[in-house]
């Protein structure tokens, strides 16, 4: 099963293919994705690369959480589930 991992730290001009490269020295990537900002278009700096299973994942863990990408250091571990978040009101 596909286990999928937050990284942080990227340099803003990564694109997903760059990214994609990069994590597939660890072995298979299903995804790979960069947050970005809905009013400018540009990155903001971390995405989600998705690896074809745990084993993988773990190893892409291994070999480039705290190392450095871009003249960046990366943050990569286990991305957590997407919260749910409260709804905004306008009238409070």
């Amino acid at each position: 099963m596909a286990k999928k991992l937050y990284v942080g730290g990227l340099p803003y001009s990564t694109t997903e293919d760059e990214l994609k490269d990069y994590f597939s020295a660890a072995g298979a990537v299903e995804s790979a994705v960069i947050i970005m900002d809905r009013m400018t278009g540009r990155s903001k700096g971390f995405g989600f690369v998705e690896m074809s299973n745990d084993d993988e994942a773990q190893k892409a863990i291994e070999m480039f959480h705290e190392k450095e990408f871009g003249g960046r250091t990366l943050t990569v571990n286990e991305a957590r589930p997407l919260e749910e978040r409260p709804k905004k009101s306008f009238n409070d």
